[in-house]
């Protein structure tokens, strides 16, 4: 995986899907069903199809938050040239655009912008991976995005990739992207 120069998109499925169920869900986000196939599904096939090196991280007996799932992946991928961090709950997500934000121009962090809202995967280049390890709880890597914004590291990569900002929480979310997924 290293080897390759490129960065490993690291897939995050741990969490514990807990709006969703609150909406009513029955059954794990990530088991949802979108056009006859599980949301986890739609990821990993758009990740697969990208031909980038990947790392999923799925649920451990403690059920960590979202800092911790970071950290896990990296740790365990702690030779990559960067990483990609994806959660698993955008279906929509394409293959295209995960190549797009991997062979983007070197940054130390570069974020997709959908009609100008911040999405995933944000990729992070190897010299975050001492921030990114230390990451734990509930809070993702947006502090590690902000202070790398204040000096000037952050790049934004313009795409016309719905999928960057549709995630899934909750059943009217997964109802919403049935709709473009049908589009």
């Amino acid at each position: 995986m290293p080897q390759s120069g490129l960065p490993v998109v690291i897939v995050l499925a741990a969490g514990r899907g807990e709006r969703f169920a609150a909406s009513g869900g029955t059954v794990h986000k990530l088991q949802a069903l979108l056009a006859g196939k599980r949301v986890l599904d739609h990821v990993l096939d758009a990740v697969q199809a990208s031909g980038l090196p990947h790392h999923v991280v799925l649920p451990a007996a403690a059920n960590p938050g979202m800092g911790d799932s970071i950290a896990a992946g990296v740790r365990a991928t702690r030779d990559a040239a960067g990483w990609l961090i994806l959660p698993a709950d955008l279906p929509l997500i394409r293959s295209e655009t995960l190549r797009t934000i991997a062979l983007a121009p070197p940054s130390a962090v570069t974020v997709p912008l959908y009609q100008g809202q911040r999405g995933h995967p944000v990729r992070f280049s190897a010299a975050c991976a001492p921030a990114l390890l230390l990451l734990k709880g509930n809070q993702g890597a947006a502090q590690i995005v902000r202070a790398q914004e204040a000096i000037n590291s952050v790049a934004f990569v313009a795409t016309d990739d719905v999928g960057t900002v549709t995630d899934i929480d909750t059943l009217d979310d997964l109802r919403r992207a049935e709709m473009l997924f049908s589009r």
